[in-house]
């Protein structure tokens, strides 16, 4: 192997902790912002908020990387998925920073009134979701495809759940109308868990391409037997 190779292959390398340590602190920032919504913790909730930044600093790092690797070295074949890969999933990871951003943004509001119910089903969503980010950034680093399909199909578990809280919500909304503001909050983050699930998946698309050379985004899961 070329000295220059070899060069390569570490700076390959140094890519995808880079990605790994991002994926570990929007992992982070959803875990602290479920539990803040959860114990009602609007100090907390800030602290997220304010971590924000990190994650949009590594998004900027990691494109500006992959740009340089790009016009250097021009990599080819598994090489070249490798590093436009790694772009698009950190894209997906700041999107997911945000949404823990925005999780916080309705506890705050939702910390200034009485707690509408005991909240289940959303930490379950929660809960769900990051590991679904969790599992398919493991994908990446392990190059699993199986491990990347397997974050597709709990995707579906997440939508059920979804359904769920929405239909609850809905119920308070109707039976008394002072709950409208709370119930709808609470929507919302329901909504982005889902969109935080959305982003691990496609994550997980980007894995089987990056693993296969197949694309699967945009088209309809196997029907089991």
């Amino acid at each position: 192997m070329s000295t220059t190779h070899r060069h390569f292959d570490e700076e390959l390398d140094e890519l995808k902790a880079k990605l790994v340590r991002m994926a570990g602190l929007a992992e982070d920032q959803i875990d602290k912002a479920l539990a803040a919504l959860v114990k009602r913790d609007s100090d907390q909730a800030r602290q997220v908020i304010k971590r924000d930044h990190q994650v949009n600093a590594l998004d900027v790092e990691i494109d500006e990387e992959c740009i340089r690797l790009l016009a250097l070295h021009q990599p080819a074949a598994r090489d070249l998925r490798l590093v436009t890969t790694a772009m698009k999933i950190a894209t997906e990871l700041e999107r997911i920073s945000d949404l823990a951003e925005n999780i916080c943004e309705r506890t705050i509001e939702l910390n200034e009134e009485p707690q509408l119910k005991p909240y289940i089903d959303i930490p379950r969503m929660g809960n769900i979701a990051r590991m679904m980010v969790k599992e398919s950034i493991d994908a990446f680093v392990k190059g699993d495809a199986a491990l990347a399909r397997k974050v597709l199909t709990d995707d579906d578990l997440v939508d059920v759940l979804m359904e769920q809280v929405f239909r609850e919500l809905l119920s308070f909304m109707i039976e008394d109308p002072h709950t409208i503001t709370r119930a709808i909050r609470l929507s919302f983050i329901a909504k982005y868990l889902e969109r935080v699930a959305d982003h691990a998946t496609n994550i997980a698309e980007l894995v089987v391409y990056l693993v296969e050379g197949k694309i699967i985004r945009h088209t309809a899961p196997p029907v089991s037997p």
